[in-house]
């Protein structure tokens, strides 16, 4: 620099050794690399005309404002983008602190966007501000699970592809495939059509009486006692041996057979008509609430009731099938979703009570045996804490508060030590179940929002002749 450097009368520098030539050279340069430094250069995004140096754009190389300096025009510099102009501010702070902030006024997705096109890397975000930033992930992944609002429209847009149906009417095959996308709609979408509803309400109505049937055979007033006689051959003589066996109602057997048709019908219909067999197969739901609920039917059937006790654990299955039924509720999905996406509050919670259940029961083990009878070996006569396993019960209904009084401390010390344990209790389940409560109130009203959504229009979206789409510095338009 002229500052740091002494010339001399003779012309040359009594520091650094110059001629005057070198030192005429040497300011030059020096006053080029100043000047390009202090150069402003004018960015006008979206009708908002920002100011900086070039020097302050350089400073995040792989940008593509970076890369816009490297080429550099002689004259004024002022670009041009058909941007955000908003964000953009935020972008430009980024050169100028090294810190990039998320606004909180803009969607997420369209803070992405953008930057994408200034190829900045979204991972720069600052901490801060990052739980914002991903806010909107979590809304899209929410919306995509609660599904479309317009089912109708997104069934006749995805069929015909995933069925691989041709335009051509004349085409058996593909009038065929198409047959079946429509048979496959009608009994696994419920809002496709109104005859979809229909087949829907026919459904649930089996299902229930499926699980009515099954609730009622249990019950006494449903039951028979029966004497049954049978011959035994016991060696040279034969025994006629009578026992008895409780029969239910024919009338449930009865309801249960016609509910299995129904089953076995739904089911067939929907196999036969899926367009892909190995994901129908995959899907856990079409194996174990349609095929299981189904197969104790055939059971049944072919072994003559001698496998009664397991086919009654297979009839389990059947209630299971209300789920599948329920997946077109809002609220049930909402609260799916929200039991997914609050596991990790559920572990804690696991965790607190294992650590709480583990702890408190040990200090009531000893804290009973602390006032038992010297004469009793184990000291554990007066009071029902035998062992810590025991006391496991009674520390999981004392921290949840439930108190059957099927086990009690006896001692004052022990009575402490519950009080201290109901109390853990409270402020364990007190810490995570906000957090799951909010999870509910967010994806329900993002529920809420999906299913208000008013229906879209397909409108063919044409770039402008102005706008940049790829990040290329020789796109930019230089005025």
């Amino acid at each position: 620099m002229i500052s740091s450097m002494y010339v001399s009368s003779q012309g040359h520098t009594s520091a650094h050794g110059l001629d005057r030539t070198s030192l005429k050279t040497y300011l030059r340069e020096d006053w080029d690399t100043k000047g390009d430094v202090m150069k402003k250069v004018v960015i006008n995004v979206g009708g908002m005309r920002h100011e900086t140096y070039m020097s302050t754009l350089k400073s995040l190389p792989g940008t593509r404002l970076a890369k816009l300096m490297d080429h550099d025009p002689s004259g004024d510099l002022e670009f041009f983008f058909d941007r955000h102009p908003g964000v953009f501010s935020n972008v430009l702070n980024y050169y100028r602190t090294g810190k990039l902030h998320c606004p909180t006024d803009v969607c997420g997705p369209l803070f992405e966007e953008e930057l994408a096109f200034w190829e900045v890397d979204k991972a720069d975000v600052e901490p801060c501000c990052w739980i914002t930033f991903c806010q909107h992930r979590d809304a899209e992944v929410a919306l995509a699970a609660f599904g479309p609002s317009d089912s109708k429209q997104h069934h006749n847009e995805e069929f015909p592809e995933s069925f691989d149906v041709e335009d051509n009417p004349a085409n058996s095959q593909s009038c065929c495939k198409r047959w079946k996308a429509k048979m496959w709609a009608l009994f696994d979408d419920p809002f496709s059509s109104k005859a979809a509803k229909v087949i829907a309400f026919v459904s649930l109505f089996f299902v229930l009486l499926s699980i009515t049937a099954f609730c009622l055979e249990t019950h006494e007033s449903f039951h028979t006692l029966e004497q049954r006689t049978e011959l035994v051959n016991n060696g040279n003589h034969t025994e006629e041996v009578t026992y008895y066996e409780i029969v239910t109602e024919p009338t449930l057997t009865v309801v249960e057979g016609v509910c299995v048709v129904w089953f076995i019908f739904e089911f067939l219909v929907r196999f036969t008509c899926c367009s892909n067999i190995l994901v129908f197969v995959k899907n856990i739901l079409n194996i174990i609430i349609d095929f299981v609920a189904i197969l104790p039917f055939f059971l049944d059937v072919g072994l003559g009731g001698n496998a009664l006790g397991f086919l009654r654990v297979l009839n389990f299955v059947r209630i299971l099938r209300i789920f599948k039924l329920m997946r077109h509720m809002v609220g049930v999905r909402v609260l799916v979703y929200t039991l997914k996406a609050s596991v990790q509050e559920f572990c804690l919670l696991a965790v607190f009570f294992g650590i709480g259940m583990l702890i408190f029961s040990t200090l009531e083990f000893y804290a009973e045996r602390v006032h038992g009878d010297p004469e009793d070996p184990t000291l554990s006569a007066h009071t029902n804490f035998k062992n810590i396993p025991i006391g496991f019960w009674w520390a999981v209904v004392t921290m949840t508060t439930l108190g059957y009084g099927d086990m009690y401390p006896e001692t004052c010390s022990g009575m402490v030590i519950g009080a201290l344990c109901a109390l853990a209790g409270i402020l364990t389940i007190a810490m995570p179940v906000p957090v799951i409560v909010n999870n509910f109130r967010l994806y329900y009203s993002l529920a809420m929002a999906q299913q208000k959504l008013p229906k879209k229009k397909k409108r063919q979206h044409l770039p402008l002749s102005g706008t940049l789409s790829q990040p290329s510095p020789s796109g930019e338009q230089v005025e």
